[in-house]
């Protein structure tokens, strides 16, 4: 989904339309407080913000402060608009993590292409947090038959390695495999790599 923050209606229809033109979902907010207040967590799919700098309820760095406060940054990449940017605030923002900064007018390919990265790497965010939410699911004894089976060990070796039974890694094997939502040694690995 993208979010379209800009004070200035016939701004966000106008990109509205070029997202859709490109297949993408597009919602449009006022201001901060309208987006702040019905915005929830990033979905799955991929999110990205176009938040204008200048606007009068709340200007764009205030919302963006608050997008990193609520942890948001970089499941929900962001994008400035503006028409009167400077460099030290453009600097500014990209140290602190927004995805990029463009003043207004802009070249709407170049704009769009950019929206698209956002998404992309959102989605990317998604799932590496599903991974870490996963991880966060393995006991201490799971976290360490884990690293011995990336390791590439066979589960006699771990149990050895453990000083536990083959038939106790295989359960911990089984449980990882599970938390993990994977099948296969193979996959695991390429799910943490």
């Amino acid at each position: 989904m993208l979010h379209i923050v800009d004070d200035e209606e016939v701004i966000r229809d106008a990109l509205a339309w070029l997202a859709q033109s490109r297949g993408l979902e597009a919602r449009g907010y006022a201001g901060g407080h309208e987006f702040l207040d019905q915005m929830q967590q990033p979905g799955d799919e991929g999110d990205c913000v176009l938040l204008d700098v200048r606007m009068p309820d709340m200007n764009g760095i205030a919302v963006f402060d608050q997008l990193i406060q609520r942890g948001l940054l970089p499941r929900l990449p962001v994008i400035f608009l503006t028409g009167h940017g400077d460099v030290p605030m453009a600097v500014d923002s990209l140290k602190r993590g927004a995805f990029d900064f463009f003043e207004k007018p802009f070249n709407d390919n170049m704009l769009m292409d950019r929206v698209e990265e956002a998404m992309a790497a959102s989605r990317k965010a998604a799932a590496s947090a599903q991974v870490q939410a996963r991880l966060a699911t393995l006991s201490a004894r799971e976290r360490e038959v884990l690293d011995l089976i990336l390791a590439g060990m066979m589960n006699k070796v771990v149990a050895d390695k453990l000083g536990i039974s083959m038939r106790t890694v295989e359960v911990h094997r089984a449980h990882i495999f599970d938390k993990m939502q994977v099948k296969t040694a193979v996959e695991l690995a390429g799910l943490l790599k």
